[in-house]
């Protein structure tokens, strides 16, 4: 009886082992190789698949075979998140092109260190707000660097800012944690850039936010939240920077399914 009780916590430990930066980072350079070559066989050999939970694109579950992947796309920009708490990584990709222009955000999921999930929200012309010059611009002028350890924000004050956000806009009521500046990039818009600026204006309220993922990385006090953003329900991701405990960028993409959502 010990032995087996031993057994059932070695085995629960090397199944709920926190993953490495390196190996979560290794991981996104393949995932990085197969959207640059659109072949996808090397790539599927890090999938966990006695416990593969599927491919979904745009909030859609999909064949992988199918999927944005196997279209060979040019990279201009790249920068991840790597949550070694929860086992996921974050990559905003963008794909700079006058021909075949894209930006991508891609959720990892791993167990026993390998993939078992992959949740992707693709936009391109016609999605919201979409302007990949602008997109490309505006991501290369701000500060996602490291910050220094004794500065760190906590995995629960980076979870909380990112929450209190997502909630304003079903409940204007909820104190969200500003910071001065903080700039919000939506789709290719970008918003105030003086000393001054803030990303509390043009929030709308009745938008519930709903079923959300987290990708939370302290080293870079940032956190992805993909979502179903509002009534109905368009597949959605919200980036932040946190800084001290203060939103300072934001980064959002949305799928309409309809040209600029209607708007």
């Amino acid at each position: 009886m010990i032995h087996s009780l031993l057994s059932t916590t070695v085995l629960v430990g090397l199944t709920t082992a926190h993953c490495t930066r390196p190996g979560l980072a290794e991981a996104v350079d393949s995932y990085l190789a197969t959207q640059t070559t659109g072949q996808t066989s090397a790539f599927k050999t890090r999938f966990d698949n006695s416990t593969w939970l599927g491919y979904y694109e745009n909030g859609q579950k999909i064949d992988i075979n199918t999927g944005i992947l196997n279209t060979p796309l040019a990279i201009t920009h790249n920068r991840s998140l790597y949550d070694t708490t929860s086992c996921a990584t974050y990559t905003e990709v963008i794909v700079n092109s006058t021909t075949n222009p894209h930006v991508i955000g891609t959720q990892l999921r791993f167990t026993n260190h390998k993939i078992n999930k992959i949740d992707t929200i693709m936009t391109k012309p016609g999605d919201w707000l979409f302007n990949v010059t602008g997109y490309a611009y505006w991501t290369e002028q701000e500060n996602w660097s490291t910050i220094p350890e004794a500065a760190r924000d906590t995995r629960a004050t980076l979870k909380a800012a990112a929450d209190a956000y997502c909630d304003i806009f079903n409940n204007p009521n909820v104190t969200v944690p500003w910071g001065t500046p903080c700039v919000r990039l939506e789709g290719g818009l970008y918003g105030d850039t003086s000393l001054n600026g803030t990303c509390s204006g043009y929030i709308p309220t009745g938008v519930p936010i709903t079923n959300r993922r987290y990708v939370i990385d302290e080293e870079v006090g940032a956190v992805d939240v993909m979502n179903d953003f509002g009534k109905s329900k368009w597949p959605d991701t919200h980036e932040f920077r946190v800084q001290g405990g203060k939103l300072r960028y934001v980064h959002t993409m949305t799928h309409c399914g309809i040209p600029n959502c209607g708007v």
